[in-house]
């Protein structure tokens, strides 16, 4: 009898240890199930967060060019074959006065500059169309210019030129007497822009270069190009040594154009100024030819 008394008493309290077992592991799932609903809700939470920031983001790129810039790691400028200001060397890499200034300028910005040669009269349609970021190419700042893009500060005076054989300067002194010449002029330039105010016909070429080589071939009479290419590239040392140049049109200024509303612009004023402080400006003008006179602050 005391042996199946006992043998009770075992199974009873193997019994209440199954029960209280039973009982624990209740309580753990329970903790664990609130836990893993803890741990889920915080999930969300910082999944939630974490596309609160990324539209965040998204939005300051959508919203500066300065971001959008420095996330795709380039800035890319539309210019075209404009010495001294772009041009390229014996290797066919673009250099110039505003090309080494681009270069500058994208390493204070902290990307890579990209040169892209654009159709000159199509520039504000690639700015707006992004496909380039700046419009660096000794671009003269005028109403059409301002009213499809956001323009730095000025940092050079310019004008536009006649230029013609040397040996028949002397007969085209004014602007009276250019009526019966044939021009040459880039296509959508200031240079257009003044013999079409002025009622004189041109053929159009595509860059200013174009139209100095179809005067130096005689196919063109006189030619309009900016006054510091003048400068640089015709006369006594120049690859134009018989052309000169006789009537300055007007006076201008130039520019590097931006899209509308552009935080670029600011980006651009400021390290130019800093640039101009430093001597970098008037040390990248000595080395291309560009007169110290017509570099502005």
């Amino acid at each position: 009898m005391r042996k199946w008394k006992k043998a009770v008493s075992l199974l009873l309290t193997g019994a209440m240890a199954l029960s209280f077992a039973a009982c624990g592991g209740t309580a753990s799932s329970a903790s664990g199930a609130a836990s893993a609903s803890g741990a889920a809700g915080s999930s969300e939470a910082e999944s939630a967060a974490d596309s609160a920031a990324a539209s965040e983001n998204v939005a300051s790129s959508a919203d500066s060019d300065l971001a959008y810039v420095q996330d795709k790691g380039t800035l890319v400028v539309g210019m075209t074959d404009f010495a001294p200001m772009d041009y390229r060397d014996e290797n066919g890499e673009w250099i110039g006065f505003d090309a080494d200034m681009a270069k500058a300028f994208a390493e204070y910005l902290g990307v890579e500059v990209e040169f892209l040669e654009i159709n000159w009269d199509n520039k504000l349609m690639e700015l707006d169309a992004k496909g380039v970021d700046a419009i660096w190419n000794g671009m003269t700042i005028t109403d059409e210019v301002t009213s499809g893009a956001s323009v730095s500060e000025p940092y050079c005076n310019n004008g536009q030129v006649v230029v013609l054989p040397a040996d028949k300067a002397a007969d085209y002194q004014d602007v009276d007497s250019l009526s019966g010449l044939n021009f040459a002029v880039e296509n959508g330039s200031a240079g257009a822009e003044q013999l079409d105010a002025l009622g004189i016909a041109y053929v159009a070429k595509t860059t200013q270069a174009d139209a100095l080589m179809e005067v130096a071939s005689g196919a063109s009479d006189a030619c309009v190009i900016d006054l510091l290419m003048a400068g640089a590239m015709i006369g006594e040392g120049t690859s134009y040594p018989d052309l000169t140049y006789t009537v300055q049109l007007n006076s201008e200024e130039y520019g590097v154009g931006f899209r509308k509303g552009s935080d670029l612009v600011d980006a651009f004023n400021t390290f130019w100024q800093e640039a101009y402080d430093d001597g970098t400006v008037m040390e990248v003008a000595a080395a291309y030819g560009v007169q110290e006179s017509v570099i502005e602050k």
